[in-house]
């Protein structure tokens, strides 16, 4: 949720936090800081809002300084605040601490510290934490890096850190549970960081912390990494960085989410690659090949996943029990973890993370292990949290998504659902060698249907300037696309502001059409499927109360087109996988609404990209 970046070498490490800083600003922008060893101790300098009110804040401070930490905030405990920002420093001022997760016995071990005296200068839950550590070395005369870990055996919850002392200026002592946290490997230098993105510049060799890990990085010295319950030391596992540079710009784009919208053509091709080959009737996902007899056998499938996961999640229940004919159940994870749900041995849980990071969906993949499911997870970043906690999986291939609101990842996902569909179909025999052979010809085809939508931007951002001044709008879609409906209310909400709802279009007169008047936009799915001729009722129910409606249909469709206010032509592709291509008008239009209306389309407020707290 927030991001976190710390250095310690020979380099100056004020402009590396702050650059990487910038890059982790998608995991939240509330507030800013970072802290500095220096001759006189530890310098803090922290501000309310973004990277930039920090490094104006900072211009005229002394930074230098061969280590530090920084962090970006998404607020949960206390409002985003300079006093509340991260680093938080001990009493003495000799401890500096940020932190990604949340404390959930931090009132307890609040009283305690209040109890014997410490004061607090903020609400969050980070600044127990600095204090705690603090206690732990004055009363019981260990090393700071010991008492971090004796600290930790006192916390329920979840986090990253990295903690900075005065005593030992060059070293970082860092910590992981249930937060990502990763550490680079230089010349003589440590970069860490949420995720590679402030690490990619400098270095491809990371190790990868453990749940349980605290880690103790010296410039010139080996990492050392213990167990935070048992102290036993555990030797670090080096790996490569799966992530490149030029892929963490803009592009020439004005922003990453326009970026991202217009790589959905690679990134969907990159999810294929290796995994289709249409000459050779072949669909094989690697990841699972070990676990393939468990999904051919499995009961049922439930899939969790928040947000824009859970959208791909609904789309792949249309796709696995059309084609695999295996109920599928789709859970949002944070509801699945505290219902007590039925899980047995039989079932398969798919896991769908862009990040890897969630916190809910990493909980219900524990449930469902500790109930004996076999769990495959699908997500993009390579060694997250996901990838390690799953028996098996695989990665999307959609490269990193900087913006907040998801576009490629979506797309990636369900390519790969649909693969998983495919691949598991054709092995049971549950789908025709004609109807296989038609599928993966279509599938072949997606991205080069989806480059020919991504023209219709211009008519698309003219369509935009109709929903500047409204207030609400409502997002219909049958089958298969109703799924689609939902994401693309999601987006337009989250990036405009405006109140959006997605409905199955049938589900309209059961209540939303109470909201309809000449004020309501009412954009429809309306592509060429099986329930066309009982979408195009639904549209002139709407027209009769006044409605507008904004269409997407299938290129050259007269009946809708002519029945629409504004209509979206797309290309024509089976209607299993029309969401692969339908989603995307409804991603250009939220884009350009948001721009026009004058929104931080990137940065969207209250929101961050990886939900790695509850």
């Amino acid at each position: 949720m927030c991001g976190i970046v710390a250095y310690t070498g020979c380099k100056e490490a004020y402009p590396i936090l702050i650059k990487g800083l910038r890059r982790l600003e998608y995991r939240g922008y509330d507030s800013a800081g970072v802290a500095l060893s220096q001759e006189n101790g530890i310098s803090v300098y922290k501000c309310r809002g973004t990277v930039a009110d920090l490094d104006e804040y900072c211009s005229d401070k002394n930074t230098v300084s061969h280590a530090g930490i920084g962090h970006t905030r998404w607020a949960t405990h206390g409002e985003p605040t300079t006093q509340n920002a991260h680093p938080h420093l001990s009493e003495d001022g000799k401890l500096a601490l940020i932190h990604n997760g949340i404390v959930e016995n931090y009132l307890v071990l609040k009283k305690e510290l209040m109890n014997r005296g410490y004061e607090f200068k903020s609400e969050t839950d980070t600044e127990v934490l600095v204090h705690l550590v603090e206690d732990i070395i004055k009363t019981e005369q260990v090393s700071t890096f010991e008492a971090v870990r004796i600290a930790l055996t006192s916390v329920v919850g979840t986090y990253a850190l990295a903690l900075l002392s005065a005593d030992e200026p060059d070293q970082l002592i860092l910590a992981k549970k249930g937060s990502p946290l990763l550490i680079g490997m230089g010349d003589n230098e440590y970069f860490i960081g949420s995720d590679g993105t402030p690490i990619v510049e400098y270095t491809k060799k990371v190790v990868y912390l453990d749940d349980g890990d605290v880690a103790l990085a010296r410039p010139g010295k080996k990492l050392e990494i213990r167990n935070i319950n048992d102290n036993a030391k555990k030797r670090p596992y080096l790996q490569k960085l799966e992530m490149n540079l030029d892929q963490l710009e803009k592009g020439g784009f004005e922003h990453y989410m326009l970026k991202e919208i217009f790589e959905q053509p690679k990134a969907i091709r990159d999810s294929m690659r290796g995994r289709l080959n249409v000459r050779k009737d072949v669909v094989s996902l690697g990841g699972i090949i070990e676990y393939e007899q468990k999904l051919m056998n499995a009961r049922r499938f439930i899939i969790v996943a928040c947000g824009t996961s859970w959208h791909a999640g609904n789309v792949a229940e249309y796709l696995f029990e059309n084609l695999v004919r295996v109920p599928v159940e789709v859970e949002y994870a944070s509801e699945f973890r505290y219902r007590n749900p039925l899980i047995y041995e039989d079932d398969v849980v798919i896991a769908i993370s862009q990040s890897g990071e969630t916190a809910d969906t990493i909980a219900a993949v524990e449930l469902a292990k500790a109930k004996g499911a076999t769990v495959i997870g699908i997500c993009n970043v390579v060694g997250s949290t996901l990838a390690r906690a799953t028996h098996a999986g695989s990665y999307t291939h959609a490269g990193p998504e900087i913006g907040v609101a998801s576009t490629k990842a979506f797309t990636a996902q369900v390519t790969v659902l649909t693969l998983m569909a495919l691949g598991l179909a054709r092995k049971k025999g549950t789908l025709s060698m004609s109807e296989y052979h038609t599928i993966i010809n279509s599938l072949e085809e997606i991205p080069n249907k989806v480059q020919e939508t991504l023209k219709l931007n211009d008519q698309i951002k003219e369509i935009a300037k109709y929903f500047v001044s409204k207030t609400n709008a409502i997002y219909l879609g049958r089958g298969i696309n109703f799924p689609v409906a939902l994401e693309g209310a999601l987006k337009l909400k989250e990036i405009s502001y405006i109140h959006a709802e997605g409905y199955p279009s049938a589900e309209m007169k059961h209540g939303p059409i109470a909201l309809i008047d000449e004020e309501m936009p009412v954009v429809v799915l309306a592509t060429e499927q099986e329930t066309y001729e009982k979408t195009v009722s639904n549209i002139q129910e709407v027209i009769a109360r006044k409605g507008k409606i904004i269409s997407v249909v299938t290129r050259g469709d007269q009946l809708v087109k002519a029945m629409s206010d504004f209509c979206i032509e797309i290309p024509e592709t089976l209607e299993l996988l029309t969401p692969l291509i339908s989603c995307v008008p409804l991603q250009l239009l939220a884009y350009h609404v948001a721009v026009l209306r004058g929104c931080d389309v990137d940065k969207p407020r209250n929101l961050a990209k990886s939900v790695s707290v509850e």
